[in-house]
């Protein structure tokens, strides 16, 4: 933002980039979906109530005894304009510089550059994204916000086009709170009657716990015309959504109630509404979005539920009520117990704190198993935009640990078999489908799906038929440091040490391996020697069928994988040679046999350097490795 113009009074100032992109982007792409304007700005409006309240809890005088805050909307059919008004806390010149001329959400350089063009697209990521205030242009072609700050003595004005400024100037507002006016554009005379304004009011804010106000009108018979009468009427139900009991909560209403709390245009993919009693009391609303917030990953801002104590509202985002793996929850807990003068760090040292983290933790948990087991193709959608954080929860919730293990869902080399046709397979139906002889829960791991699909590792699982779940978030090798075993059957890397696969084998296998082992005992050594210190040890295996080589680790030693995320993390890893294991069948191996001791050393290094490329390692000399390829290319016996 930068300023262009100052006077002694008004000062013109330039939005920042990203809000004259977004103002395009809406005029353009949300104008099929514009009743959601007058939605964003009640919640708005709300949201101020709710802020003076909490204020208030500390500074009484904010708030007179007995005073009621309320929304009103007003329409001017000769002026075209329509007026959202509040009593709420307010915005000070400098508050409404700050929130009006900038985006300062976490997650919007990620969000640009997600945008393709395509107007039908584009309009669900920025429904996704949240736009609040800037709706108002997708109907209005100028914007004014006069404002007054509680307990603040001067009011401000702030106007705006939409096009690449706006300014601000001192007001007149005889209290505190908000009036925004919107000038609509061309075309949008409809929206100026009484009836389109309550209908709008009625379908996106009946759930709003404020009380929304219109001036009451009624048909004049001789001027055959409505008018209006001064007195004003409340168009909603102005009560506490979850408050009310379910049975009296539509489907419609549960999701524009999500819609106001989540500040999402998207309908959510499931919710619970549940009342706890006992030695704690308290309600719960919790929803599961559909989509994932562009800052879901930022892990500077605060994701959580809204607290209200006694439906007065304490705090947004408070991330004391539920465990970080389920950040992605939106939705109220309204406790009756709290203090109203709670504050963020009492949350964290309250018992009673932790028995509702404890409750919603659980609840969640039963809406996500009722989820996976009743609406599979959901929980699919859910698995897709969340999978990932869920995660995080076997680490960190050792409690529930069991639970999220059984909600977990991994591509595997055979998840198309998987009873919810997603391509992805629980722990659960892994273990029905194992083999009658098999012991372990078998996982490759790879920096990119196609990656641990295509590891040479497999080569013995796909000839055997036995099923390998692949790996390819960065989260999984933290997480399998905790997920070592499910329903008694161990979690084992395929490229962690000498696979003990003589139980898949039959009796021939066993005779050729160990034939195997006799035949090349002597090249073992000698390519052993040398590779000499880049190697840890040599050894034939049966685990490959079309690859000559493949490098593994020792069992308890850290991943291939592992060590190359840390690395790019900036992380100091300690050099740990791998095992190199030669495939006896392949013709490569076979021809080291009659190889000289010159020419060894340069076949060894070249089929070390190929195991670990096919692994997604970096070679250690890649112009060594490039001689030694052409070389091979050009069907030379040495080089």
């Amino acid at each position: 933002m930068t300023q262009e113009q100052t006077t002694a009074s008004r000062q013109t100032l330039g939005f920042q980039a990203e809000v004259k992109q977004l103002l395009h982007l809406m005029i353009h792409s949300l104008y099929s979906n514009r009743e959601i304007f007058l939605r964003e700005l009640v919640s708005n409006a709300s949201d101020a109530c709710d802020r003076l309240r909490f204020e208030a809890i500390a500074d009484p005088a904010l708030l007179s005894a007995g005073e009621e805050l309320a929304i009103e909307v007003r329409y001017d059919k000769e002026a075209k304009t329509i007026t959202v008004s509040d009593n709420g806390i307010g915005m000070s010149r400098e508050e409404m510089i700050q929130h009006l001329g900038t985006i300062a959400k976490s997650g919007t350089r990620e969000f640009f550059s997600q945008l393709t063009g395509d107007q039908r697209k584009d309009a669900q990521l920025i429904g996704q994204f949240g736009v609040g205030f800037y709706s108002a242009f997708i109907v209005a072609d100028k914007l004014r916000v006069i404002s007054r700050r509680a307990a603040a003595a001067a009011a401000a004005c702030w106007e705006s086009d939409g096009g690449g400024e706006f300014t601000v100037e001192p007001a007149e507002r005889a209290h505190r709170g908000t009036d925004i006016i919107l000038h609509c554009r061309e075309g949008n005379e409809d929206l100026l009657s009484s009836w389109k304004i309550k209908s709008i009011l009625t379908r996106y804010s009946d759930h709003i716990a404020t009380p929304i106000r219109m001036v009451k009108e009624e048909w004049d018979k001789d001027a055959n015309e409505l008018r209006a009468t001064g007195e004003m009427e409340t168009v909603n139900r102005a009560s506490a959504l979850w408050a009310r009991a379910k049975s009296d909560i539509t489907d419609e209403q549960y999701k524009e109630f999500y819609k106001h709390v989540a500040h999402d245009f998207s309908d959510p993919l499931a919710w619970t509404h549940n009342r706890v009693e006992g030695r704690n009391e308290y309600v719960q609303l919790l929803y599961l979005p559909s989509k994932a917030p562009f800052d879901l990953w930022d892990r500077k801002h605060t994701h959580g539920l809204k607290l209200y104590v006694k439906r007065v509202f304490i705090m947004d985002d408070a991330e004391q009520l539920l465990p970080a793996y389920l950040r992605f929850v939106r939705g109220v807990v309204d406790s009756s117990d709290l203090p109203l003068n709670v504050s963020r760090e009492i949350l964290q040292e309250s018992r009673d704190v932790k028995l509702i983290r404890e409750g919603c933790t659980k609840r969640v948990l039963s809406l996500l198993e009722d989820l996976a087991q009743n609406r599979p193709d959901d929980y699919a959608k859910f698995w897709t935009e969340f999978g990932t954080v869920l995660k995080e929860g076997v680490g960190e919730d050792s409690t529930n640990a069991e639970r999220i293990a059984k909600l977990l869902r991994f591509s595997s080399t055979t998840a198309s078999t998987s009873t919810a046709g997603d391509g992805m397979t629980s722990l659960a139906d892994y273990v029905a489908r194992m083999k009658p002889e098999q012991t372990e829960i078998y996982y490759a791991t790879g920096d990119t799906p196609a990656a641990a699909r295509n590891s040479p590792h497999l080569e013995i699982f796909r000839k055997k038929g036995v099923e390998v779940l692949l790996l390819a978030d960065r989260v999984d090798e933290w997480m399998l440091s905790f997920l070592t075993e499910f329903e008694g059957k161990p979690l084992r890397s395929v490229a962690k040490g000498d696979l003990a696969l003589d139980a898949l084998a039959d009796a021939q296998e066993k005779e050729e391996k160990q034939k195997a082992e006799d035949e090349f005992k002597d090249l073992v050594a000698r390519v052993k020697e040398a590779l000499a210190e880049r190697v840890s040890d040599v050894r034939i295996t049966m685990r490959l069928t079309d690859s000559p080589a493949c490098v593994v680790v020792d069992k308890d030693a850290m991943s291939a994988h592992l060590q190359r995320m840390l690395k790019a993390a900036g992380q100091q890893v300690a050099p740990q040679a791998p095992v190199l294991e030669l495939n006896p069948h392949h013709a490569l191996v076979q021809r080291l046999q009659g190889e000289d001791a010159a020419h060894l050393a340069d076949w060894a290094n070249l089929l070390l350097d190929q195991a670990v490329l096919a692994e997604g390692g970096q070679v250690e000399d890649p112009a060594g490795f490039v001689k030694r390829m052409n070389a091979l290319l050009l069907g030379r016996g040495s080089m």
